[in-house]
């Protein structure tokens, strides 16, 4: 280790040249040599540092911590090139900051965790990692009661290269926030979450000197969210708005943001500026706010809108879902959740369907959607490649008949808590050529037979059903979460396995899976592995 190309190979020649004189002499055998030299070699040792740290990459943090223990120069190079490291950030901690940091010099990516049982990191460990990570551009923080505003405003005077900032369930408040966003002047996204700080009669908090980087901000469950809206009114750039779950009536902060948007797009045009991008929003979340028609009205003037969420918000209706749709044209995705109080219905989704025909993911909860509105977005909306409806009422099989008929390009679907049947998967069989994933959960008309038959079908779909035949002639049942792989291996003779036997069994799922399935290993059943959907999809993630 660490000599030089041309000293490894005198050493492998002086090697080989004292084994072909051994063996020639009789002394040793010709087959032992070899292999002591295999052993003792460093086949690592002429890799550069460069592309050992580009290896250690594709590994998980185990087998880095694993790789790190191997040798001095492992240890180095990982050290060098971690550029992202999550710690548990418990009091105990404190004494090893700096040992750590100084292994870890290059990190850029920060993430401090502690539980809700144990005391966290306090300001001073706080400001010696500000020191120690000179490169830090992420940061994220989790459940570290124990830091106060003193704390991060120190750490912000320090820390003005910092681009993110996550925090959730900490004791700071508005001066702590206040203060990063006026020293760190790059800040590109802000997430907060469950700050218990942020009451009634705090300070408002401003935009600062990050005015014209901030792009992403996300407020969730806040009790006093409006005490921040300075911030997102006075966020030039502000391309994705999430709010969730956070009290007060947000219609006022709506309007002002849609007149700031209508005044921009208007300088915009008038100025003739085609080749610079207008700064308006264009993602917005919305869930379980305080939010009528008279805020989505002042959302549609932010016509550059691409992905609009609005879930489980009671007071919005087919109004101000129509103003969207005839203002915000270019609207790519739609999430709408009703939570069936019947307010978004076909009115609502048939101006959808008329006026934004990029449409290319439609997710529909609780929603009063007949087969009006589904053939007017099935024939309008020819780009759109997602298509969830959950928990409608109004939709059968003449429904998602039409769906399949009209929709060419439609490659997912999931359909839950539908009265829908057989036929209706028969109709899906035969149309939608482009589907290549299918969801069907709690449709009580559907049966194990239907999933059968639509695997003989589609052969390359992957199909996930409540009851459905899984490679193994036997129906498996899942829970909401959906399937997991489960792998079972069954000696070559095995009785059936009672369920005493499973009840006295340490891993009770494990032996009652057994116990359903015991009869199968008469017919030497090797293994049986339950297919799986995988949830984490970047475009079409959908909890339900």
């Amino acid at each position: 280790m660490g000599q030089s190309p041309s000293a490894a190979l005198d050493r492998e020649n002086s090697l080989s040249d004292r084994f072909s004189f051994l063996s020639s002499s009789g002394f040793i055998s010709s087959e032992e040599f070899p292999d002591e030299i295999a052993a003792n070699r460093d086949c690592t040792a002429e890799i550069p540092d460069e592309c050992l740290a580009y290896v250690f990459q594709f590994l998980s943090p185990g087998d880095r911590n694993r790789c790190s223990l191997v040798c001095k120069r492992w240890l180095h190079v990982d050290g060098w090139s971690r550029h992202r490291l999550s710690l548990n950030a418990q009091s105990e901690i404190d004494a090893y900051l700096p040992s750590l940091f100084t292994r870890f010099d290059s990190v850029t990516k920060l993430v401090l965790r502690c539980s809700r049982k144990s005391i966290s990191l306090t300001d001073d460990a706080l400001v010696t990692i500000s020191i120690r990570c000179k490169n830090l551009i992420w940061l994220k923080l989790r459940g570290c009661r124990e830091i106060t505003d003193e704390g991060m405003s120190t750490f912000a005077e320090n820390s003005k290269n910092l681009r993110k900032l996550s925090c959730g369930s900490c004791m700071f408040g508005a001066k702590a926030l206040n203060a990063v966003l006026d020293n760190c002047k790059n800040l590109e996204e802000l997430s907060v979450n469950r700050l218990r700080e942020i009451h009634d009669g705090v300070e408002p908090i401003g935009p600062g000197a990050a005015a014209s980087s901030l792009k992403m901000i996300c407020l969730k469950e806040l009790v006093n969210g409006q005490s921040f809206e300075p911030l997102v009114i006075g966020s030039k750039n502000l391309k994705t708005l999430k709010i969730i779950h956070c009290l007060g009536d947000w219609d006022r902060v709506f309007q002002l943001i849609g007149n700031r948007n209508r005044n921009e797009n208007l300088n915009f045009n008038n100025n003739n500026n085609r080749n610079c991008d207008s700064n308006s929003l264009m993602e917005i979340h919305l869930e379980r706010l305080q939010v009528s028609d008279i805020g989505l009205s002042a959302i549609s003037k932010c016509t550059k809108i691409e992905n609009l969420h609005i879930v489980k918000i009671l007071e919005c209706s087919d109004y101000g879902l129509v103003r969207v749709a005839e203002q915000c044209k270019l609207l790519r995705k739609l999430h709408a959740d009703g939570w069936r109080t019947n307010r978004i219905a076909d009115e609502g989704l048939v101006a959808v369907a008329k006026h934004c025909p990029n449409l290319q993911e439609l997710v529909l909860i609780g929603v009063n959607a007949t087969h009006l509105s589904l053939a007017a977005i099935a024939c309008n909306c020819l780009k759109l490649e997602r298509l969830a409806l959950c928990g409608i009422g109004t939709i059968g099989d003449a429904e998602v008949a039409c769906i399949a008929a009209k929709c060419m390009a439609l490659k997912k679907l999931c359909i839950k808590g539908c009265p829908i049947s057989d036929i209706a998967i028969e109709a899906l069989g035969c149309g939608c050529p482009s589907l290549m994933k299918i969801k069907v959960r709690k449709c009580r008309g559907v049966s194990g037979e239907a999933g059968e038959w639509l695997r003989e079908q589609r052969v390359s779909m992957v199909i996930n059903m409540d009851a459905c035949e899984i490679n193994g002639g036997f129906k498996a049942s899942v829970s909401d979460g959906g399937v997991h792989e489960i792998g079972v291996e069954f000696p070559q003779v095995i009785g059936q396995v009672t369920g005493a036997d499973a009840s006295m069994s340490s891993n009770g799922r494990l032996s009652l899976l057994r116990s359903k399935l015991g009869h199968f290993a008469g017919r030497n059943l090797v293994a049986c592995t339950l297919r799986r959907w995988s949830n984490s999809d970047d475009s079409f993630n959908i909890n339900l």
